[in-house]
């Protein structure tokens, strides 16, 4: 899989970069070296799927017991 990253010069030294197709995905690091052995781990966890079992209904959430809906207020109007 290739993944596009964009590598900045940092003003106090060193580089960082972002994934721009995936949002909050950026690294830095000292050296070039470093900055892409980080920018490794921050691509694998950006695309990390936490698997959670969802709780069984009466096992600590309560089911739902209805919907509402809501609308905002209509505009005032101008004189």
């Amino acid at each position: 899989m290739k993944i596009k990253a964009i590598v900045h010069e940092a003003e106090e030294g060193g580089y960082w970069a972002e994934v721009p197709t995936m949002p909050g995905c950026a690294t830095q690091g000292d050296t070039m070296d470093e900055l892409m052995a980080n920018l490794g781990e921050a691509i694998e966890g950006c695309l990390t799927v936490d698997v959670v079992e969802p709780e069984a209904p009466g096992r600590g959430r309560r089911p739902a017991v209805g919907t509402h809906s809501w609308q905002s207020p209509p505009q005032a109007r101008a004189p």
